[in-house]
This record gives structure tokens, C-alpha cells and sequence, in this order.
């Protein structure tokens, strides 16, 4: 099973698109490991250096519509080859966030308010996200800082992470 914990990646903006997570040029690579280098190559956002800024991460909180434009498993694919198993935002676009959970990943919906909050309190600190799986909870920490963020996700969505993803789910049970 993959890790949902580690240091989180504050991307503070809206509609970041599946181009800017991996950009089409880059889809004729053969294998994931491939993509590594180009893992939101062009991400426009003020203050970020994707070489710089990814490296370590684990997990990326966002705002609203993440993964928004063209279907394609080579977003969550990006992600994966960097570390990143979990992306936390407002909402996703419904492929995207379907592809992330068939990769054994988790997209995990939470209420402005709370995305809002973890950014008020952690955005510009060297921010760590635990996250209980059972209990269904993120511990945000940073220095002395610490927050508890309820999160949920369906039963199935759940089923496909405990697997590792798609093919291992339907592989166990059909």
C-alpha cells in the first residue's frame, strides 16, 4: 500500500489543469518513471520552482478543480513517480480524481472552510500531514503547530486504495 503521509506541497490556486501536472508534449513517454522530470513543468504560480519545490513532497494541497481539462492517467501517473499519493482540494474534475483512486491513490475533497484554514495556518511552514486511514483524519503539523482535519471517502474508493489500485481490486475479487 502506498504512504499518505509526509510533507505537503501548498499549490494556492484554482483550476490547475491536467496540462500544467504533465504537459501533452511529454504523453508519448513509454513508461511513468519518464514523466519524473516534468511533473508540473508548467505550472504558472507565483513563487514556484517545480524543480525546487517538489522534491520531498508527498502529498500537494490545493484549491478548487484539480485536474480539470483533458482525461488522461498520466496526471496521476506525474504525481506517483514523484512521491505524491494524495492530493487534497476543494473538488477535483470526476475523471481525474477517478484515475487517482484507480492508481491506489487518494483524492481527498474537502469544505472551502477547511482548505482555507490549513492554508491560513500552515501554507508558508515546512508543513507534515499524518493521515489515519481508520479513523478517517489528517494531523496537520508544523513546529509546535498541530491541527486534526476530518476527511472522508466512499467504501469502494477505500477498497481501491487498500488494493494498490484498479487492476489489483478487480484482480482480487474477479
Amino acid at each position: 500500500m502506498k504512504t499518505f503521509s509526509g510533507e505537503i506541497l501548498f499549490l494556492d490556486r484554482s483550476d490547475i489543469n491536467t496540462d500544467e501536472i504533465i504537459p501533452a508534449k511529454y504523453l508519448t513517454e513509454i513508461s511513468k518513471h519518464a514523466l519524473k522530470p516534468y511533473l508540473l513543468e508548467d505550472l504558472k504560480l507565483e513563487s514556484f520552482s517545480g524543480s525546487k519545490d517538489i522534491k520531498g513532497k508527498n502529498i500537494i494541497v490545493t484549491r478548487a478543480n484539480f485536474g480539470c481539462g483533458s482525461s488522461r492517467e498520466h496526471a496521476p501517473w506525474a504525481l506517483e513517480v514523484n512521491s505524491i499519493n494524495m492530493v487534497i482540494a476543494q473538488s477535483f474534475a470526476r475523471i481525474f480524481r477517478q484515475n487517482m483512486f484507480n492508481c491506489g491513490m487518494m483524492a481527498v475533497e474537502l469544505p472551502s472552510q477547511a482548505i482555507n484554514h490549513i492554508f491560513s495556518l500552515f501554507a508558508d511552514k515546512e508543513t507534515n500531514i499524518e493521515t489515519d486511514l481508520i479513523k478517517e483524519v489528517f494531523t496537520v503539523t508544523a513546529n509546535n503547530l498541530e491541527e486534526k482535519v476530518p476527511f472522508s471517502i466512499s467504501e469502494f474508493d477505500r477498497s481501491l486504495v487498500d488494493e494498490g489500485g484498479w487492476v489489483d481490486y478487480a484482480d482480487s475479487r474477479y
